[in-house]
């Protein structure tokens, strides 16, 4: 069977019509990131910022239509309000998110829910239903195995007995499906929510399920903003004991989504021990601290590499450097990882080594940090303020 095309699911949404303006979706230019990939159909809905959640019956009239078309399975639309329709270049002022129903206004840059000269208000964060504690593994920058550190930490929280779930905040550079070794598209019996996608034994979320894996994802911030919060929310994760979540490098609008908007336990950062990498990580931990999110500690990664042959140890990122880091700015050290060709390997293959190969040194490193987590997971009110978890 011939997959739907774009050009079909743009003829099914011309008849549907904002009602306000008499005229359909596609004429006022409301549609924007389209992306079709085989027998699943994602894209944006941009509405007026005055109209907030009163068009949320718009958005289901674009699902349903492109749903409705022959070979698609699944019909995923984020509306967000970042413009009026047909105004695709004069931005607002302010604008809102919508999601599931929900709307959440803000004027253009604010950092964080606050009330004025206070401190974030945490309990403005809705809960996600059945999942106990939320963290959140970071990095200051790209390259320094943050989402390695993610896979095989929630991996080793399972090991330890907890329910763990995987949600892969990276929508630029999903790394969790090729990490996991997971395969398809998530489905939705329901057409309200998804269900994760399984990998040995945990559920798991990514953008890189949506769509293939050399797409680029050309999106604003307002649309990753959505697409986060829909991940979190219209996903039916289940029971979890903790849910971590491996963010995109650096402090943009992904971290903030998910200080802002979400009850965050704690944020773990990971870093390599080089200067310039723990410039950036002190960045990603100031930048936690200032939106009130516990930082639990420092991971150093590629701590050191021994050489499988003759065992001669070299620090070729130098060594300590984040242990150090730690010590300065009042966090934990969680713990060394080192550089190794097996812990590559094995995330290049989808199997995880903490998984796939327990009983080795690298995996046991990674159990003895999840411990140090599970610990403060342990004394943290569940669901009760911001939770990271920084790589």
């Amino acid at each position: 069977m011939t997959g739907v095309t774009e050009a079909q699911v743009l003829d099914a949404l011309r008849k549907v019509v904002a009602t306000d303006h008499g005229r359909n979706v596609v004429e006022l230019g409301m549609i924007s990131g389209l992306v079709v990939k085989g027998s699943n159909v994602g894209f944006v809905l941009e509405v007026d910022p005055a109209a907030g959640t009163a068009l949320e019956p718009l958005r289901k009239a674009c699902e349903q239509a492109a749903a409705a078309l022959p070979g698609v399975t699944s019909a995923t639309v984020v509306m967000t309000a970042e413009r009026a329709p047909g105004t695709r270049n004069a931005p607002s002022p302010a604008h809102t998110h919508s999601h599931g129903g929900h709307g959440h206004g803000r004027p253009a840059g604010n950092a964080a829910d606050s009330t004025p000269g206070g401190p974030p208000q945490v309990g403005q964060k809705p809960a996600i239903p059945g999942i106990r504690s939320v963290i959140a593994v970071a990095s200051g920058k790209g390259g320094v195995g943050k989402s390695t550190t993610a896979v095989n930490l929630a991996l080793a929280l399972q090991t330890l007995g907890l329910k763990a779930g995987l949600l892969d905040a990276d929508i630029y550079g999903p790394s969790v499906p090729r990490m996991m070794g997971i395969s398809g598209k998530p489905e939705s019996p329901d057409g309200k929510r998804l269900l994760p996608m399984r990998g040995w034994g945990i559920p798991t979320m990514s953008m890189g399920y949506m769509v293939a894996e050399d797409t680029p994802m050309i999106w604003r911030g307002p649309m990753v903003m959505s697409a986060l919060e829909q991940m979190l929310r219209d996903v039916a994760w289940g029971e979890l004991d903790v849910l971590v979540v491996d963010l995109p490098p650096g402090t943009g609008d992904a971290q903030l989504t998910m200080a802002q908007r979400v009850p965050l336990a704690g944020a773990v950062i990971v870093s390599t021990p080089q200067d310039i990498a723990l410039l950036d990580a002190r960045k990603g931990l100031n930048m936690f601290r200032r939106v009130d999110v516990p930082v639990f500690g420092i991971i150093e990664n590629m701590s050191y590499f021994c050489c499988p042959n003759c065992g001669h140890r070299s620090d070729i990122f130098s060594h300590g450097g984040a242990r150090r880091t730690a010590g300065e700015l009042g966090v934990d050290f969680l713990g060394e990882l080192p550089l190794n060709m097996a812990i590559r390997e094995t995330s290049d293959g989808g199997t995880p080594i903490v998984a796939s190969q327990p009983g080795s040194d690298e995996a046991k490193a990674y159990l003895a940090i999840a411990e140090k987590v599970a610990a403060k997971l342990a004394a943290a009110p569940a669901q009760a303020g911001p939770r990271i978890v920084v790589e």
